[in-house]
């Protein structure tokens, strides 16, 4: 085999969008219309090498092109324009029932998908008891696959296609319809194969995922190319992209919904509690450099969290508070001014603010809900309390973690070696 798997040389496919379409022979005939529609170029000018061995990833919106172009290195599509070269034998698992007949058994299937990628019968035969034993189809392994689960056409496809010694496997998202169990085996089977020089091309929407599995990432949007190169940068600059649009929309809403309480002239009331001497008037989300009002903050990036206040008396040593909670109820940290050593000697009367500022963000993505409260001294007298006061948005930054609430902020190594109890007594 050559160095490249697959090689995609300046691509292109047009469908024809089909109007008002006859629905019968009948229709067709009686019918004075013409026919309408519209042409929709689902990939343009598409040019890109998938390396021997590698572990490669497509990832974009949805509707980008990344499962046209799979559908094309299978060769189930012709490119309307460019050419696909493919290296190896190809074993694709891209959509629920593909290569299947509804009135045949699976074991009868397992023989079909066999014949469809060129596999003799003796040699499939050798491999059905290892395909119907991963599958965990069990006793309906002889039942029309009509009769099927959408998480059993997975397994069974899935087993199919692995299990036929590819050299090159096309994978669509459709595992992601199995359960977490299935999905972990499969995800074990493809380090499997990859250890063994298959090349596996890889379509998903979870970025998290590509980035661990993949080599390389090919990022597609509205079926134009827009980088090719290593997981981690790539993803990282889609991600970026993906955050710039939800921020631009979160904007958006957030503006309507503030012209459209001015306008009724109610506020959306909080749980709030406290003697009112101090009051958080709002809170706002800002940037250290440049500074300028967030929207949303980003996972491992610096931010700030600015609270405004209006004091009607002078108080001395008042202690802020904040409260961050997860969506789901979730207590994720309480720092306030005495706990991190910053105390406030006095505030005066009048209309103020405190910065609670992070060198790093340390939320991971995900929704919640920041509060916040001002004590005195004591902490036992509360001037107010103010109970999920804003929405936050964290969303994925460059490198950060995937898993959990919080970034943890640890680090790995060195690896020292140890002795072991042998050794150490014969060196004794």
């Amino acid at each position: 085999m050559s160095d490249v798997a697959i090689e995609v040389s300046s691509v292109s496919k047009r469908f024809h969008l089909h109007g008002d379409r006859a629905q019968s022979l009948k229709e067709k005939l009686l019918s004075r219309k013409k026919e309408g529609g519209s042409d929709f170029w689902a990939l343009n000018d598409v040019s890109l090498e998938i390396p021997t061995g590698s572990f490669f990833g497509l990832i974009g919106h949805n509707g980008s092109g990344k499962s046209t172009l799979l559908r094309l290195m299978a060769g189930i599509h012709r490119p309307t324009s460019g050419s696909i070269a493919v290296d190896g034998r190809v074993s694709a698992l891209l959509e629920l029932g593909s290569g299947f007949h509804p009135d045949l058994t699976g074991r009868e299937n397992i023989y079909l998908n066999g014949a469809i990628l060129g596999v003799p019968r003796q040699e499939m035969a050798q491999s059905v008891d290892e395909i119907i034993e991963f599958s965990g189809i069990g006793a309906f392994i002889d039942v029309p696959i009509k009769a099927y689960s959408s998480g059993m056409y997975v397994r069974l496809g899935f087993a199919v296609a692995v299990n036929v010694n590819p050299e090159i496997l096309l994978v669509d998202e459709v595992i992601a319809v199995g359960d977490e169990d299935f999905q972990r085996r499969c995800l074990d089977h493809m380090y499997r194969l990859r250890r063994q020089g298959v090349t596996i091309v890889f379509v998903s929407h979870a970025i998290g995922l590509v980035e661990q599995l993949c080599d390389r990432v090919a990022w597609l949007d509205h079926g134009e190319l827009q980088l090719v190169g290593d997981s981690g940068e790539v993803c990282n600059a889609y991600l970026a992209h993906v955050n710039s649009i939800e921020s631009a929309r979160i904007h958006e809403e957030s503006s309507g919904e503030l012209k459209s309480t001015e306008e009724s002239g109610d506020e959306e009331q909080s749980q709030r509690r406290g003697s009112g001497e101090i009051q958080i008037t709002r809170i706002e989300f800002v940037s250290l450099d440049p500074e300028e009002t967030l929207d949303v903050g980003v996972s491992g990036e610096p931010f700030v969290i600015r609270l405004h206040f209006e004091a009607h008396e002078q108080f001395e040593q008042p202690v802020f508070i904040l409260d961050v909670f997860h969506e789901s109820g979730t207590h994720v940290m309480g720092p306030s001014n005495v706990v991190v050593g910053d105390p406030i000697e006095i505030i005066e009367v009048g209309n103020a603010h405190i910065d609670v500022s992070f060198e790093t963000l340390l939320l991971n993505p995900g929704n919640f809900y920041v509060s916040t409260a001002v004590f005195d001294s004591s902490q036992l007298h509360c001037f107010d309390h103010w109970l999920h006061a804003a929405a936050l948005i964290v969303q994925p930054g460059a490198g950060s973690e995937r898993a959990g609430l919080v970034t943890s902020g640890g680090r790995f190594g060195p690896v020292v070696p140890e002795l072991s109890e042998s050794s150490s007594t014969s060196l004794g």
